[in-house]
Order: structure tokens, then sequence, then C-alpha cells
């Protein structure tokens, strides 16, 4: 390797390492300005929200400012615990949040070292209403889902479902034949990810086995809201 490569090589690696550390400062700062009233930025375009989801710094998995403010106000209206698969930026909003409202989110997360991550903002910030759960993707008939603990789970009110990942057997479809036991007569289904196809098929598909609808909502990063029936 030449010296003029070798060189722009260490330029790209601490450009990178200052980004990194610029975002994780912002994070930060707009973490502790979050936390101490969550519902005064549950609305999107607000600067606290886009600094949140810039410093987290994982861009095309995190949710964006337009889901991430669905989330915060159906947690807002929610009359009960919540139910989040997969962690990450909403984790700690959310929880925070729930935290000032008195509720409970439990979160499932397949990726340990991912968790570990999500737990030590949770520490940071002290984020106690939030009962992550590591716990590995089990085969079912036709898909794969989280190995749940359903035998501790309360009953839920709000579903925030960003996982597991779409590569998965079946991606994100058993959420309902495997939790629907502990979703709550008119349970909303907060579903990211609506620009795939998958997620649309899922939806539809959820919706055919409820006898029940679901609608597009977002622009510059579509979510699909399905409501359970309510008997």
């Amino acid at each position: 390797m030449s010296a003029l490569l070798k060189t722009r090589k260490v330029i790209g690696t601490l450009r990178r390492r200052l980004n990194d550390e610029h975002k994780q400062r912002m994070l930060h700062r707009a973490l502790r300005t979050y936390a101490h009233a969550p519902s005064q930025f549950a609305a999107y375009n607000n600067r606290v929200i886009d600094r949140l989801v810039r410093g987290w710094n994982n861009e095309s998995w995190s949710a964006m400012g337009e889901y991430l403010v669905a989330c915060l106000n159906y947690t807002i209206s929610s009359d009960g615990p919540i139910l989040e698969c997969g962690t990450g930026l909403t984790t700690i909003a959310v929880g925070l949040m729930a935290k000032t409202l008195g509720k409970s989110v439990w979160s499932l997360e397949h990726n340990p070292e991912w968790a570990e991550k999500v737990a030590g903002y949770l520490k940071t910030y002290r984020v106690d209403s939030v009962h992550l759960n590591v716990c590995g993707i089990k085969g079912f008939s036709g898909f794969s889902w989280y190995d749940a603990p359903l035998e501790v789970m309360p009953q839920f009110s709000l579903v925030i479902c960003d996982g597991p990942p779409a590569s998965m057997d079946g991606g994100r479809y058993g959420l309902l034949p495997v939790m629907k036991s502990k979703l709550k007569p008119g349970a909303v289904i907060l579903l990211d990810d609506a620009l795939r196809q998958e997620e649309r098929t899922i939806a539809s598909r959820w919706a055919s086995e409820l006898n029940t609808s679901y609608t597009f909502v977002g622009a510059d990063r579509p979510y699909i809201v399905l409501t359970l029936p309510q008997g």
C-alpha cells in the first residue's frame, strides 16, 4: 500500500471516529433534555427528536422521527403495558415516556450484544419501566418468533413491532399467532417498515385472521397501524 493510500485510510478512520463521538455527544444531550419532560417532545419535526435519531447513529435500522413520535403518542394514549418487538432507540424513548406515566414496557431482543448496548442506556438514564428480555428465535410451524416468557408477561394494549429481522422465517408474522393471547381487545399494533412488501403482506394476513382492517400512516417512513377488534 502506498504512503498516500495509508494516509487516506488513517484520515478516513479518524473522520469516522470523530463523527461517532460527535453523534454520541448529540445523543446524550438530547436524551438529557428529553428525559426531563418526554411528553413535551411527542411531536414530529422537533429538534430534540431529530437529534435523538441522528445521535443514535443507526439510521438504517432505528426508528426514524415520524415512527418514533407515533410510538410516543400511542404510549401516552395506551391503557396498559406495552410490548416492543426488537429494541433500539424506541426502547429508551418509549421507556422514559412510560416511566413518567407509570406504565411498563416489555421488550424482546434476540441479539445479546445489541441488548447489552440498549441496557447500558437504560441503566444510565434510570429507565426502570422497561423489562428487557433477551430471548432466542424459536421455530414454529411455518414461521419463527421470539421465545418469549409468555408465562410471566401481562396483557398488552400497545405493540411496537420492529423485529425480528425480515430475514427470519415468516419475518414479523409470528407476533399474532404467538402473542395473541397476550393482546387486549382493542390493542394497537404499530408495524414499522411499511414500504416493504413483506410488511404489507403480513399486515394483510393479520387483518384477515382478525377480521379487521389496517391503515398506512406517515410520509417519510410509512408504518402500519392495526387495531384488534374490541370483542
